[in-house]
């Protein structure tokens, strides 16, 4: 955060008295926190679930410093449970400092929503966004819910009044003592506890300095003495604990932070517990992922109104795009990388393609047409130009990055290049959906498009983006009847502009719908007029259409062909009450025989998926029926 260490001790002593005890704690209450703690918890409702969840924030943490430090604590996490990092966004969205930082990991989304840019907490948009206890508390008020912190606006400002008991640390000894005391000896469901010395020793001499790695130590052990107090619980061996540690943001070497480099961005999740694999690692979670991950152990369902980033540690977001990692390249024209960085490729995952047929020759080769890419390698190649805004792609996203192409040089002409899906099976509803994460950002003429074809037909227009749009989108498709496949395509053009990147592409449809039967499709014919006379006929099935449950279905609509003296008709009709159809055509003169084929069944949004009867012949020469 950008207080210094000093100013934000004195916040902390001058709040800790007004906040600590908001609900139902009585001053004497508090009072014994000053030493050791007192047995009553009249502030803290006894907790009514086996899962429970113990979150714990070390401000300032840089996660490549705990290979130099003492951590023993962390390491048991880390060997016992999962690490996962990632990178923060920085401005234009906000700068790397705990008020975004830390808002992002208790509401579950992006400072671009909660709109906390900085510590003041100018207008914070808690009421559509708020953090994972007030939702808790809200599911089911009998949770109980504590949050102990160092720096007081964690548990002042970003953990809202709905939560059971909220208490300023003064310190992180105090933190600890007061957290480690609930744990140990109340009944919280889900706690949260804010430890802040580590960020002092940042600011004060950077996180190369032997005093980082001094408070890290004492951090650790922090968290040791926390763990400790969950697993010396009488009742632990029937509880189900979700334990996580994670950081609002790193430091620089120096001291200091807020801008833009990897190690004030980087941060991480380490989390064990039941169902999570030991010793796992992954690339595809954020910060955003501990609200719903912490709600979903409560047993809270998240709803998709909310509109939440982050999504539970159980329901990982990879795609085929994440499938490439393993093959991602070293720098070629990109020199201000380090020659040994892994993050690109222009080979697309199996069943996408890239057309680049209208890209000019030359550019810089990471980024001619669409590529793929990792953020710490695309946010490196040139900082400060909006590229780490892009917070919702997850480990290996695409990219079109005209500015950073037109770097070198190239063969007149723009920027062009084409990004196209898999071919998605339908499954005959009428309707589809396509959802990605995208980050379209303008910086001089460009464009972004998005096509559906059906059937390898002509692409059809969808959405266009001609200004800033970072979203995960969602769009429904209208599907044309009797379609069998759909095939997206992205299409961004530029001219030394900025950047498109797509990620998770998902295609979905609802269940298929309910089919239609059709029993017994054995044609029976009526003439209209003399036999062998160029007359009207009606050429009728004896069997009829009806659901899957047998019922049958008036006005649907049957389609056949009738072939008959080497002619091909055309034939539409529409199911009466009980189900059957007829169609109504002519047979020219001399035809003694035709065949029927009924070809398709619909009813609204209803089909029929197997398949057809075999054709039927139809015997001319003896009609069912005569009126002459």
């Amino acid at each position: 955060m950008s207080l210094s260490r000093s100013a934000r001790t004195v916040l902390a002593a001058a709040t800790v008295a007004a906040v600590a005890l908001p609900l139902a704690t009585t001053a004497a209450h508090a009072q014994e926190y000053g030493a050791a703690a007192a047995a009553p918890y009249s502030g803290l409702p006894s907790g009514t679930k086996q899962a429970k969840t113990l979150v714990i924030g070390i401000d300032g943490a840089t996660f490549d410093a705990f290979s130099r430090a003492d951590v023993p604590h962390i390491e048991q996490l880390t060997a016992k449970g999962l690490t996962a990092r990632s990178n923060l966004y920085a401005n234009p969205m906000a700068p790397t400092v705990s008020g975004a930082g830390w808002s992002s990991i208790a509401t579950g989304v992006w400072p671009d929503k909660h709109n906390v840019k900085d510590n003041n907490f100018t207008a914070p948009d808690y009421g559509r966004y708020p953090d994972y206890a007030t939702r808790l508390e809200t599911a089911d008020p009998a949770t109980s819910t504590l949050i102990v912190g160092t720096w007081s606006p964690i548990p002042q400002i970003v953990f809202g009044a709905k939560t059971d008991l909220r208490i300023a640390g003064g310190n992180d000894e105090g933190t600890t003592a007061k957290a480690e005391d609930y744990l140990a000896h109340g009944n919280p469901d889900s706690t949260f506890v804010h430890l802040d010395e580590v960020d002092g020793a940042g600011h004060s001499s950077g996180s190369a300095s032997d005093a980082y790695l001094k408070a890290l130590n004492t951090a650790d052990a922090q968290v040791g003495r926390l763990l400790d107090a969950v697993t010396s619980r009488p009742t632990y061996a029937d509880e189900d604990w979700l334990v996580v540690v994670t950081a609002d943001h790193g430091h620089t070497p120096t001291g200091g932070h807020g801008g833009n480099t990897p190690l004030e961005r980087g941060t991480f999740v380490i989390a064990q517990g039941k169902g999570i694999e030991p010793g796992s690692v992954r690339d595809d979670v954020k910060i955003t992922d501990i609200a719903p991950t912490v709600l979903r152990h409560e047993g809270v369902a998240t709803d998709p109104a909310w509109n939440l980033d982050g999504t539970s540690l159980a329901e990982p977001k990879t795609d085929a795009f994440d499938a490439l990692r393993g093959s991602l390249r070293t720098p070629i024209d990109e020199t201000g990388l380090p020659a040994d960085a892994k993050g690109w490729t222009n080979t697309a995952p199996d069943g996408w393609s890239v057309d680049n047929s209208k890209m000019p020759a030359g550019g810089v080769t990471e980024w001619r047409g669409w590529s793929f890419a990792t953020d710490e390698f695309w946010t490196d190649a040139e900082r400060g130009q909006g590229r780490e805004t892009n917070v919702r792609a997850r480990n290996v996203f695409a990219v079109a990055d005209s500015d950073e192409w037109d770097d070198k040089a190239h063969d007149a002409g723009q920027f062009d290049s084409t990004l196209v899906s898999p071919a998605y099976k339908l499954n005959g509803a009428a309707k589809a959906t396509v959802s990605y994460a995208t980050n379209y950002r303008v910086d001089g003429p460009q464009s972004g498009d998005v096509y559906v074809s059906y059937d390898g037909g002509t692409p059809q227009l969808v959405k266009s983006y001609r200004s800033d749009a970072n979203t995960v989108e969602r769009l429904e498709l209208a599907v044309p009847a009797g379609a069998k496949s759909a095939r997206l395509s992205f299409r961004y053009t530029g001219t030394n502009s900025a950047f498109w990147t797509i990620d998770q592409v998902a295609f979905g449809q609802p269940d298929p719908p309910s089919q239609l039967a059709l029993t017994s499709l054995e044609a029976g014919t009526e003439l209209l007029g003399r036999p062998g006379s160029d007359a009207a006929w009606k050429v009728t099935t004896n069997g009829v259409v009806k659901t899957a449950h047998g019922k049958p279905v008036k006005d649907a609509k049957v389609t056949a062909e009738l072939t008959a003296g080497g002619r091909v008709q055309k034939l539409t009709g529409t199911t009466k009450k009980d189900g059957s159809v007829r169609f109504r055509t002519t047979v020219p003169q001399g035809i003694a025989e035709a065949t029927l084929t009924v070809t398709d069944v619909r009813y609204q949004h209803l089909a029929y998926y197997g398949e057809l009867d075999p054709v039927r012949t139809l015997d001319l020469t003896r009609p069912t029926g005569h009126r002459g």
